[in-house]
């Protein structure tokens, strides 16, 4: 796969409006670098979560996407669709995490979002993964109601999937405590996919 192959195709992400921009704007944007710096796109956090999550996406193509593609294109086709349909899922905003503040006038809230962001960048700094899919399960808009966290991740080969399920868990409650109010019940992970780092 060469540099020019990493533009995100545009029959597998359709136009949407991310706060008057496009996938295809912020593709050609990221492309350049983020220069010249456009204030428009930098100060939304919509767009801002969909060229990280773009960047990520890129960052795999360059070794991970390409040995795999290698070996089974029709496989790593299904990959880089369910990849893409991760990042369009997870770039809504979702509801709102309610954060208490001293001051009863200030009403304080995270996106579900931004949320789901904080644990992805837990679960890719965790080391022997690469996370898939999150989801919040349970009503988080309502402080003290207990939470369930639904993670997919692909393992590296060699990892003991216990041990690293059991580190991810820890990354994750750990941002979660730091950052927000949530209540978390439980957090399950399932392996999906293995890789060779």
């Amino acid at each position: 796969m060469s540099d020019d192959d990493q533009t995100l195709p545009a029959d597998v992400l359709p136009d949407a409006d991310l706060d008057g921009h496009t996938f295809d704007e912020l593709a050609e944007y990221l492309d350049r670098g983020r220069t010249p710096r456009d204030p428009d796109i930098e100060s939304s956090a919509a767009c801002r979560l969909a060229l990280s999550n773009m960047q990520r996406l890129r960052e795999l193509s360059v070794d991970a996407m390409q040995r795999r593609a290698d070996a089974d294109p029709d496989r790593e086709n299904a990959w880089i669709d369910g990849l893409l349909t991760t990042i369009r899922a997870e770039i809504t905003s979702g509801r709102d995490v309610p954060v208490s503040h001293p001051d009863p006038r200030l009403r304080l809230v995270l996106t579900e979002a931004a949320v789901r962001n904080l644990i992805r960048r837990a679960g890719d700094s965790t080391g022997g993964i690469v996370m898939g899919r999150c989801t919040l399960t349970g009503d988080v808009s309502t402080p003290g109601t207990p939470i369930t966290v639904d993670l997919t991740a692909a393992i590296a080969y060699g990892q003991v999937a216990e041990q690293t399920a059991d580190r991810l868990r820890r990354r994750v409650v750990d941002v979660l405590t730091r950052h927000t109010e949530l209540v978390i019940e439980q957090i399950d992970v399932r392996f999906d996919d293995v890789y060779v780092p």
